[in-house]
C-alpha cells in the first residue's frame, strides 16, 4: 500500500561540498558550479541536503563538465533514495536477525517516528540483500581476510529449489567461514563445476590446500580436473549421517518392543478414573506419565528416542516403587527388573478392552491394591505375588460409568491380576493425577 499521507517538511539542513578539488582525470582545478537539493528519510527524521557540484572547466580533459558530487552523500543515502542507509540498514537487521515480517518492520519504523509505506519497506528489503552481496563478493576484502590465513580449505555444495529448477551451487571458505561464490546453474556435470572452482582459485590470492564435498561423482570428478593433486575429503556430516543408520534402526526397534510391553495402561487407568484417595490419583499420574513417555520421541543419533523412552520409564518405575511403602507396604510390588525384562513380551497379553495391562516386563507387576485383606476372586499362582486385595468399587458409594470396551459386569469386580509393573530407583513420588488422555501432549 502507498503513503496516504503527505510526507511532512524537513526541519534541518546540511550542505555538503566535495573534498576534492582537483580533476581526478587530468589533474586541473574544479569549480562550484551549480547545487541540487534533496531531501532525505533518516531515522532522526527529514533532513535536506544541499549539494555543491564541482565540475573541470579544461578542453580535452576525459570529464570535461563531468559532475563531481560531494562524497559524504554516498554515505548518507544512495543515489537516488528517499530513505537513508540507517533505515536500510535497520529494516535489514528486523528482516534477518528479529525475523520480522514486513509489517511488523513498518510499524517498528512508525513507531521510531518514520514516515515510511509498507511497499516501502520491501523496496529497503531488496536495497539490503544487494548492499550485503556486494559486500560478501568484495575480492579485496576476501584475499584480505585469507591471506591472514595464507590457506584456503574450499567447500562445494548445490541446492536444488524443487525438480527441473536450476541448482544454486556456493563455494565457502572453510576456515574464515565467508562465502566466496554462489551462482546458479542448469546442470551440475563435471564440466559445469570445474570452471566454478578455477574461478574460485585463482581469485582468493592464497593456495588451496583442500576440498570438502559430498561424494557426488560429478564434484569429485570437477575437482580433479580443477585442482589436481589437491586433497578432497568427504564432508563429515555425510559419514556420520551414513553411519548412524545402524544405530538409528536399532534404537527405533528397541522402542517399538519398549512400546509393547506398556500397551493397555488405558484400562488401569480407566478403572481408577472413579477414586479420590491418594492411591487412585497416583493409579492415574504413573499411567499419565506411561503415555507421555510414549509419545515424547527424540532425533537419532544425538537423541535416541528409543533410548529417552527406556529411561522415562525407568524413572516411572523407580518412583512406584519408592511409593510401595504409602500403600500398605506390598500394594506396589516389583518382581523383576524392568531394564532387564524390557525386551521380554509378555506371553499372555490381554487383548485390547480387557482390564489389567503389560505396564513393563513379564517379571513384574502393577496392582491396585487396597489396604486389608485379600479380596474375593484374587487369583494367585503357587509360589507368586501374594499382596492385598485388588482395588474393588462396589464399597466407594458410586461406580464408574460403563465404557466400550470394558468386560461385561466390570462395575463391581475386582481388576484383574497377573500383569507387570515398573522397577525402583530414588524418583520423588508423584503426587497428583496427570491430565486426561485427550489432554497428553503430543
Amino acid at each position: 500500500m502507498g503513503r496516504t499521507s503527505a510526507r511532512p517538511r524537513p526541519d534541518r539542513e546540511r550542505v555538503l561540498v566535495p573534498a576534492r578539488r582537483l580533476c581526478p582525470a587530468c589533474g586541473g582545478a574544479m569549480r562550484i558550479r551549480y547545487e541540487n537539493r534533496r531531501t532525505v528519510v533518516v531515522l532522526s527524521g527529514p533532513v535536506r541536503l544541499r549539494l555543491k557540484v564541482r565540475r573541470c572547466e579544461r578542453e580535452g580533459c576525459a570529464r570535461h563538465r563531468a559532475p563531481y558530487w560531494p562524497e559524504a552523500e554516498g554515505a548518507i543515502a544512495l543515489a537516488q533514495h528517499e530513505f537513508g542507509l540507517d533505515v536500510v540498514a535497520l529494516v535489514g537487521t528486523l528482516r534477518h536477525h528479529g525475523h520480522c515480517s514486513v509489517p511488523e518492520i513498518h510499524a517498528a519504523l512508525r513507531g521510531r517516528g518514520v514516515e515510511i509505506a509498507e511497499r516501502s519497506v520491501t523496496n529497503l528489503l531488496d536495497r539490503y540483500d544487494e548492499l550485503l552481496a556486494t559486500w560478501l563478493t568484495d575480492g579485496h576484502r576476501l584475499r584480505t581476510v585469507l591471506a591472514k590465513q595464507g590457506r584456503a580449505i574450499l567447500a562445494l555444495d548445490g541446492m536444488q529449489p524443487d525438480v527441473g529448477h536450476e541448482v544454486l551451487w556456493v563455494v565457502r571458505e572453510c576456515l574464515s567461514g565467508e562465502v566466496l561464490l554462489a551462482r546458479s546453474l542448469l546442470s551440475g556435470t563435471a564440466g559445469d563445476l570445474a570452471p566454478l572452482l578455477r574461478e574460485v582459485a585463482d581469485a582468493i590470492g592464497v593456495p588451496v590446500e583442500g576440498v570438502v564435498s559430498d561424494g557426488q561423482t560429478s564434484i569429485r570428478r570437477a575437482v580433479a580436473i580443477a585442482l589436481p593433486g589437491v586433497a578432497h575429503q568427504l564432508c563429515q556430516f555425510h559419514f556420520l549421517r551414513e553411519a548412524a543408520n545402524p544405530v538409528y534402526e536399532a534404537d527405533r526397534h528397541a522402542k517399538k518392543e519398549l512400546k509393547k510391553q506398556v500397551r493397555g495402561v488405558r484400562p488401569i487407568e480407566r478403572a481408577a478414573e472413579g477414586g479420590s484417595d491418594a492411591e487412585a490419583l497416583a493409579v492415574r499420574g504413573y499411567c499419565a506419565a506411561v503415555r507421555s513417555a510414549i509419545t515424547d520421541d527424540g532425533r537419532a543419533p544425538l537423541a535416541a528416542p528409543g533410548l529417552k523412552l527406556k529411561a522415562r520409564l525407568d524413572a516411572v518405575a523407580a518412583s512406584s516403587a519408592a511409593n510401595a511403602s504409602r500403600f500398605g507396604g506390598t500394594g506396589w510390588t516389583q518382581k523383576g527388573a524392568f531394564g532387564a525384562t524390557c525386551a521380554a513380551a509378555p506371553a499372555d497379553r490381554p487383548r485390547p478392552g480387557a482390564h489389567g495391562a503389560a505396564v513393563a516386563g513379564r517379571g513384574a507387576r502393577l496392582c491396585l491394591g487396597a489396604r486389608g485383606s485379600a479380596g474375593a476372586g484374587q487369583r494367585r499362582e503357587q509360589g507368586g505375588w501374594r499382596g492385598p486385595a485388588p482395588l474393588r468399587w462396589a464399597g466407594r458409594g458410586h461406580a464408574p460409568a460403563s465404557r466400550p470396551g470394558r468386560c461385561a459386569g466390570a462395575r463391581h469386580r475386582p481388576l484383574c491380576q497377573g500383569h507387570p509393573q515398573l522397577p525402583p530407583r530414588a524418583v520423588p513420588p508423584l503426587r497428583r493425577a496427570g491430565p486426561a488422555a485427550d489432554q497428553q501432549r503430543p
